[in-house]
């Protein structure tokens, strides 16, 4: 094998000619019956006259990726996925703002196709996936807010489908952990990126953005010992909670030591540590994990954090496993600069979907020729 035989790239290319297509051409041809036929002038006969689908982002109305939405909710069921939005920032104790993160993540995703050559994935054709929308929450009162994510996350996992939670601060990780506990036959692990522990009791005499794997961990089978938490760091620590990460041995991995041991041994032992004795797995991601130099729209920016190459390589590496869910936090567009804070956790949603295709776990994987080669490293 010459060296070109043996580049990522030169597999992707071929693996292209593997995929699958019929679920784009339903989506045009279900966008052309409703969105009617473009003026004569048009070419391209893909195109329709009112944006449908993949286009309807600019015609005003946005789903994630353009997927259809699924406004009857009573139609969960049979998905792959569905994204559900959580415009949380009630408990936000710096700068608010994540409330609006479902929206920006939402139109930052029209940017994407959904086709990725170095992973040799078509999300449009491997996922059903639908957007429902927003849960409806209570900006004045973030414990009813919770229970509105406890039931919205409730509906969405008990029927079989993987929720991607688009916030909305990090005080959801609390309901969306509580939401899908009763449905797990066992131990929750919890797998989470940021740059602070989020341990600590309450912030204000509340349960805040800084408190959710303090009461998580409460629960009865989502226990502290299998929560791991990675990208730690800087000057915004809190002392109380890392008094509660001790007392209850939760493992904690900073930044420091990523770069000690390196991006793939910080795989292995987040997901030791997540699925020992655990029957499924929660990913948390907070982009503020990620330094403000690339992602400065989010409430509490702290620098020294990943660069995006790091952090999306450990998400495909502790994805491989398999999770249950996912959330992507604090996404504060207000601060963001030409969006590529709402791209950068954009990218790393779809790259935690591709990686469940490409292992296996979500979705259907094409059966080819090329599968039977083994691709290099990605």
């Amino acid at each position: 094998m010459n060296e070109r035989d043996s580049l990522r790239g030169t597999w992707g290319v071929q693996r292209e000619q593997d995929l699958f297509s019929s679920r784009t051409r339903e989506k045009i041809e279900r966008a052309l019956a409703m969105g009617l036929e473009a003026a004569p002038s048009i070419r391209d006969r893909t195109i329709t006259l009112f944006g449908r689908g993949r286009a309807q982002a600019f015609a005003g109305i946005a789903t994630f990726m353009g997927v259809p939405y699924l406004e009857d909710a009573n139609e969960v069921g049979g998905q792959d996925v569905v994204v559900v939005g959580a415009p949380v920032d009630a408990g936000t104790t710096i700068r608010s703002g994540a409330r609006y993160g479902p929206r920006g993540l939402r139109q930052a995703s029209m940017i994407p196709r959904g086709f990725n050559l170095e992973a040799g994935v078509d999300l449009v054709e491997c996922l059903n996936m639908v957007d429902i929308g927003d849960i409806f929450t209570i900006p004045a009162n973030i414990e009813k807010t919770f229970d509105q994510v406890d039931r919205g996350l409730a509906h969405i996992f008990s029927r079989g489908v993987f929720p991607l939670v688009l916030g909305g601060d990090h005080s959801i990780g609390y309901p969306d952990i509580r939401g899908i506990a009763p449905y797990v036959d066992g131990n929750i692990g919890i797998i989470h990126f940021d740059r602070h522990v989020d341990t600590a009791e309450t912030s204000f005499d509340e349960r805040m953005h800084g408190s959710p794997w303090f009461h998580a961990t409460n629960i009865p089978n989502a226990p502290a010992t299998n929560l791991v938490q990675i990208g730690i760091g800087g000057w915004l620590g809190n002392r109380d909670g890392t008094k509660v990460c001790r007392d209850r041995g939760t493992t904690v991995i900073t930044m420091a030591d990523v770069d000690r041991l390196g991006v793939d041994r910080i795989a292995e032992l987040a997901l030791e540590v997540a699925w020992k004795n655990a029957k499924a797995v929660w990913l948390s991601f907070d982009i503020d994990c990620v330094d403000p130099a690339f992602a400065p729209g989010t409430g509490s920016p702290e620098p020294g954090g990943f660069l995006p190459r790091e952090i999306l390589r450990l998400l495909r590496l502790v994805a491989r496993e398999g999770v249950a869910g996912m959330e992507v936090v604090e996404v504060a567009p207000p601060y963001d600069v030409s969006e590529i804070t709402a791209l950068l956790g954009v990218r790393a949603a779809l790259d935690v979907l591709g990686t469940l295709v490409s292992e296996g776990k979500l979705g259907r994987r094409p059966v080819a020729a090329t599968d039977s080669d083994e691709p290099p490293p990605y």
